[in-house]
């Protein structure tokens, strides 16, 4: 495998390239919910020796599940509060170097939803498409109650919800 050790510098994510999904089970495990936030933002630096941190940014407003009326209510009190707490932040504040020629990083940071904040952290699989562009992939499952997002109308979503995070950035 070829070196996936990011260039030293400043990176910027390209939205158009990068995408937050999620899914999360309802209806007590019979259905799936799945979903996209449309816009999404961030950067990082990357250290000399290969560490790296950066913020991404995620419009909360922005959830898309192709049903309006529910994306309306995940946009409520109920759930996001987009009005009064408009970006969901993940800081990554240590990536480790990868592995020689493993492509897996270990990404820890803190996640903030809602006003709250819990500390993440989850491995990622990062490719160099080219020494100025890379793109980090994972799979990050949450608990929306450490969130303080609670609503459960007849117990019906029972398990975390699955984040899928394909996050592509080059170097500025």
């Amino acid at each position: 495998m070829p070196n996936v050790t990011a260039t030293a510098g400043t990176w910027v994510l390209d939205p158009a390239r990068s995408s937050v999904r999620f899914r999360s089970k309802t209806f007590w495990g019979l259905a799936t919910v799945k979903g996209v936030f449309g816009t999404v933002e961030g950067g990082g630096e990357v250290a000399a020796d290969g560490t790296a941190r950066g913020t991404l940014t995620i419009d909360a407003a922005s959830v898309d599940t192709k049903n309006g009326k529910r994306d309306t209510h995940l946009r409520s009190a109920d759930f996001f509060h987009a009005e009064e707490h408009p970006s969901i932040v993940f800081t990554a504040a240590g990536i480790s170097a990868p592995a020689e020629g493993s492509g897996v990083v270990e990404i820890d940071g803190e996640l903030t939803v809602r006003g709250v904040t819990r500390p993440l952290s989850f491995p990622a699989q990062v490719s160099l498409t080219s020494p100025e562009e890379a793109v980090l992939e994972a799979e990050v499952t949450v608990s929306r109650a450490d969130f303080g997002i609670t609503w459960n109308q007849l117990n019906m979503m029972p398990a975390p919800t699955v984040l899928s995070v394909t996050a592509a950035f080059h170097r500025s």
